[in-house]
């Protein structure tokens, strides 16, 4: 009997690919965590919604800076060792944001939290590449990607259920550390490697920059999160001043829309097993999201239609995280450099990240919310550009194997 589609075929290597994608949720639980608990944040500390967005926001600033060091960090001293690291750091910031009323040592622990947030997101894609079969690496890659949505939404599903901001930190703290458990237990390390020279550390980040396929990764990533974020960061505000939703519609609804990434995260593994060309999706998904964000801006279509346009917005874009996170080790100039080129892809999803609401929102504040349509129509257009120059120097998946 065929494996199941989504699985590796190896029995052995799929308890670690599950939980290396567990790891990752884990970590994505620490972004979505204070987007749900900033109204018990503001009532606690009495914060406003600037602080809150700095320590929501932190992740991202981390990210745009850190990658490629992230990269390299991981190629000389080991994926599976990164991992524990990071999931560690997240434990630590959690429990000790937990412990503070102090808005400078909350913020000094989501920095903690975000470096190791970082480490993680970069050491799963490696240890990914290392542990699947060949056949099925683009199926493990798109289980992978579906780690921030399920945790984002998750987080904000999960979120109500807590009476007090500290225990949804106290929790973040405890399902790390159960991940640090079952990473131990089950994901095989990697080979030891002595620290690379200064030097060779230069010429290989130089050869990560100049060869062609990974700048246009990290790209197609900043555009890609511009577009998600440019309409997700402003969903719920959206969905009630616009459409007279109540604050707990507006929410399920924002986590119905965001987790429905996840179906187009599966859609690029199977598709691309089968000999999709990379730059298609790409290109086909950026073409959907560019017509799907201006006609929820302007409103073109009653609330019903408008709701299910917002889904197809995330489940469409899905294609793409997935994509270019297993093309990653494609591209890469040398097969030791696929770490650093996840963490160029990393740090192209965090300029997105940033980028996006600060320019909506700055958008919507000068020339209303229908202006923040052409924003995401033109990184649209710049997407579907640049998956154009990607397919011109991509090669097509390989299909999977018929056999086991």
């Amino acid at each position: 009997m065929a494996p199941p589609l989504l699985l590796p075929r190896s029995t052995t290597a799929w308890p670690a690919v599950a939980v290396v994608v567990a790891s990752g949720i884990a970590a994505s639980l620490q972004v979505g965590k204070t987007l749900i608990a900033a109204p018990m944040l503001q009532a606690d500390l009495g914060l406003g919604l600037g602080a809150i967005g700095w320590l929501a926001g932190i992740f991202a600033v981390l990210g745009l800076a850190g990658g490629i060091p992230a990269g390299a960090a991981i190629s000389g001293f080991g994926d599976r060792r990164m991992l524990v690291l990071g999931l560690g750091a997240i434990a630590a910031g959690s429990g000790l944001g937990a412990l503070t009323s102090h808005y400078g040592v909350l913020v000094t622990s989501r920095i903690v939290e975000g470096l190791g947030f970082l480490l993680v997101t970069v050491a799963g894609p490696a240890i990914l590449n290392r542990i699947s079969p060949a056949g099925q690496r683009d199926l493990a890659f798109a289980l992978w990607s579906c780690f921030m949505p399920a945790g984002i939404a998750l987080a904000m599903l999960a979120g109500p259920f807590f009476g007090n901001w500290r225990a949804i930190w106290w929790s973040g703290a405890m399902i790390t550390s159960l991940a640090i458990l079952a990473a131990l237990v089950t994901v095989p390390g990697s080979p030891r490697r002595s620290p690379t020279p200064p030097q060779r550390l230069a010429r290989n980040v130089l050869a990560v920059l100049t060869a062609g396929g990974p700048p246009l990764l990290a790209l197609c990533f900043a555009l890609y999160s511009l577009m998600f974020f440019a309409l997700f960061s402003f969903l719920p505000v959206l969905l009630m001043q616009r459409m007279g939703l109540g604050y707990g519609t507006a929410g399920m609804v924002s986590a119905l829309a965001s987790a429905s990434n996840i179906l187009g995260n599966l859609a690029a593994g199977f598709l691309l097993s089968r000999g999709a060309r990379r730059a298609v999706l790409i290109a086909s998904a950026s073409l959907v999201m560019g017509i799907a964000a201006p006609c929820v801006f302007l409103q073109i279509f009653p609330n019903g239609p408008l709701l299910l346009l917002c889904i197809m917005f995330s489940a469409v874009g899905g294609l793409i995280p997935a994509t270019l996170l297993s093309s990653a080790p494609v591209l890469a100039p040398a097969a030791a450099l696929a770490p650093m080129v996840v963490g160029l892809t990393m740090q192209g999803s965090s300029l997105g990240q940033v980028a996006g609401p600060v320019a909506v929102g700055a958008l919507i504040d000068t020339y209303g919310w229908g202006s923040a349509s052409l924003l995401v129509v033109a990184a649209a257009a710049a997407a579907i550009a640049l998956a154009l120059a990607l397919g011109r120097i991509d090669r097509p998946a390989a299909p999977s194997p018929s056999g086991p």
